[in-house]
């Protein structure tokens, strides 16, 4: 058979030459941000999340059953999470599906004692448990508080704690992580085996022992349940736990202090009951006469006792004597641990107030001392105040240099890292390179009206705005605000990587109110860039372009259109050709045509007067002429024969007009040309 001719018309070639050249641009173009990616990790993916296509297409036949589930895995993972609304009244708020909090609330393989919010929030349920058992055993044993009326609630509170006593014993105590030879150990036979090996496991076995079953035998005695406060551990590691976690954990420990008072008291309380009752009540003076709240009484007399405030009766008999002797040695004991507890609890606190105090009275003492101005000391003063408002702190360095390379890193990044990835003249660079050059950077508070830079000073560090403003300041005068620079703001960055020593400041930067700068000066960047001899390269270019966009000409005419392209682009005037029109447009032109006019007339005339005298000096003498005789004085006389120069001479100063001309330098309206020389003819003006 013959095969068909191809067809003529290509159109469809031409279509589908396009679609392939807009699919390699897009390749391109996402091969180009994919290399910056590799050379900017920090850099988010460009890419978004893929949306459902709203057209529905037909079926697939169908796969086998395998792989059906699978693809209904993966489409339940890919498929967005809805919202969940609660409607109450007349409201709608959204509210979290229930799933998440079944997935927080689940108890994890392992427990994290330190970073675990979770485990905290239990240990304070088990501390609530151990208070309840240290504040109330003793009261019941002693006060008449437990009747047969309300014995079920005392048994109801003892059944909830001993049920937190036994889920911390075989729950959560055998889940928590420990550490072996540097190693954080999470497999559950090591966790278990570990605690079960621990004295803290022995003390929480003893402390749920089930005493409670001589009850049947010797009554509803709450002194059976004495074991219950050896789990003291748990109510440590809440403390240590909780302090680790709090921004302002001073103020627990005062109020962890004060109930350590109070606890003290009220055993005190609960023992001078107990002697009373023991003595007999209203036996004598000393004991109490049971009149009144009787808990209230009694603590009332611990406090007179155990603060030896004094006023309280004397004892009687020898029991009395030896337990007031007892009572005072101990509540000196007591007291005086306290006090000197509470004092150290305070001074913690207070230590950072009392060294930014000391360093002021210092540096007060030095300006008193050299006699240094009032003005000066009193804006010394206002950088310590607002430098301790600000950062609670003189100098954040001294914070971390105690904290290892590593913590200093990870702080560093946090706080500077978002602040110098917006630096154009870092981007691209390494990323290690980055993160050595945050641990160098160096924060400076500056006051208002400080000078940051100074025009003409050779410009060694760059300036990250942490905080505040600066005015960048021109004009004649320089006190004209050019430009306000906030919050997260550069300038001086060309300085770092500028040849010769650096370039010179072209204005003056003022600090307008309180501004925190970063600081990274010249000598530190060559120090880093020392070990990544790629990034110096990859700056060396960044500084190169930022210099020529700084330092460039203003941008060309466009090109000319229509028929003006065909006869090329004008030639530039020559420079001393402006210089002679001095001014600008037709008046510049009028000046000069007018001095070639003038000259052009005294070159004519010059020339006119030699054509005259030559012309005169060849013309013979006539013959009816009669020569004079010898001896006879002429009548006139000749015309005598002159120098063509010494005619033209006179006739020229006759007609060149006698005009100042003003000669000067003047800057070039190009950068980078320097001067042009500019002469004026001055215009006399006619009265």
């Amino acid at each position: 058979s013959a095969q068909k001719a191809p067809p003529q018309d290509f159109l469809t070639n031409e279509y589908a030459n396009g679609q392939l050249q807009a699919i390699v641009r897009k390749m391109r173009e996402r091969t180009t941000v994919y290399k910056e990616r590799l050379t900017d990790p920090v850099l988010s993916s460009p890419e978004g999340s893929p949306t459902a296509s709203p057209s529905k297409k037909k079926p697939p036949p169908p796969p086998p059953k395998e792989e059906k589930k699978e693809e209904k895995k993966e489409e339940a993972e890919a498929k967005p999470e809805e919202d969940h609304y609660c409607d109450m009244l007349c409201c709608k708020f959204k509210k979290p599906p229930l799933k998440k909090y079944m997935e927080y609330l689940q108890l994890p393989e392992s427990i994290d004692s330190y970073t675990d919010r979770r485990y905290v929030a239990w240990l304070m349920l088990v501390t609530v448990a151990y208070n309840w058992n240290c504040w109330f055993i003793p009261l019941r044993f002693v006060f008449p508080y437990q009747t047969p009326t309300n014995m079920i609630y005392w048994l109801a509170i003892d059944i909830i704690c001993d049920m937190c006593y036994l889920c911390d014993l075989l729950v959560f105590q055998p889940r928590v992580q420990f550490l072996k030879g540097g190693d954080i150990i999470t497999d559950k036979v090591e966790m278990k085996k570990f605690y079960h090996s621990t004295v803290k496991f022995q003390l929480d076995v003893l402390s749920v022992l089930p005493f409670e079953v001589l009850y049947f035998f010797f009554g509803f005695n709450p002194a059976f349940r004495a074991n219950r406060m050896l789990k003291h551990n748990t109510f440590f590691e809440f403390n240590d736990r909780l302090e680790a976690i709090l921004d302002k954990a001073y103020i627990y420990r005062v109020i962890r202090t004060t109930g350590y008072l109070l606890f003290i008291l009220h055993i005190n309380a609960c023992l001078y009951y107990w002697a009373s009752d023991y003595e007999g009540l209203g036996s004598t003076k000393w004991v109490y006469d049971g009149e009144g709240n009787m808990y209230l009484r009694c603590y009332y007399w611990a406090v007179r006792t155990l603060i030896t405030i004094g006023g309280l009766p004397e004892p009687q008999t020898l029991f009395e004597i030896v337990f007031q002797l007892l009572n005072f040695f101990l509540g000196v004991f007591v007291f005086s641990s306290l006090i000197g507890q509470m004092r150290d609890v305070i001074g913690a606190a207070t230590a950072g107030q009392n060294y930014y105090r000391s360093c002021m009275d210092n540096t007060v003492s030095y300006m008193n001392t050299y006699s240094i101005p009032k003005v000066v000391q009193n804006r010394v003063r206002t950088w310590y105040e607002y430098t301790w408002d600000s950062q609670g702190m003189l100098d954040e360095s001294e914070l971390l240099e105690q904290m290892p390379t590593k913590m200093q890193l990870a702080i560093a990044i946090d706080v500077n890292f978002a602040i110098v990835n917006n630096v154009d003249l870092f981007k691209g660079c390494d990323t290690q390179m980055i993160y050595d050059m945050l641990l160098r950077l160096k924060s400076i508070v500056y006051l208002p009206g400080d000078f940051v830079c100074k025009k003409g000073e050779i410009g060694r560090e760059m300036y990250i705005i942490k905080q505040g403003e600066v005015q960048v300041l021109g004009g004649p005068d320089g006190t004209k605000v050019l430009v306000t620079l906030r919050a997260g703001a550069v300038f001086g960055e060309i300085s770092l990587l500028a040849a010769g020593g650096g370039n010179r400041r072209t204005a003056n930067v003022v600090a307008h109110g309180f501004a925190n700068l970063f600081i990274l000066d010249k000598k530190t960047l060559n120090e880093i860039l020392v070990h990544y001899p790629d990034s110096e390269k990859l700056l060396m270019k960044k500084a190169k372009v930022l210099l020529k966009e700084k330092g460039k000409p203003a941008p060309a005419p466009p090109p000319p259109r229509g028929l003006a392209s065909l006869f090329g682009q004008k030639q530039e005037t020559p420079k001393l050709f402006k210089a002679m029109l001095g001014g600008k447009g037709k008046a510049g032109l009028a000046t000069l045509l007018k001095l070639k006019r003038e000259q052009e007339d005294q070159e004519k005339q010059a020339k006119a007067d030699e054509q005259k005298l030559e012309q005169n000096e060849k013309k013979p003498p006539k013959e009816g002429d009669k020569k004079p005789p010898e001896g006879a004085a002429p009548s006139t006389l000749p015309v005598q024969k002159e120098k063509p120069d010494a005619d033209a001479k006179p006739a020229m100063d006759e007609k060149i007009p006698k005009k100042p001309l003003i000669i000067s330098m003047a800057p070039s309206p190009i950068a980078g040309e320097g001067e042009i020389l500019k002469v004026e003819v001055e215009e006399k003006k006619e009265e």
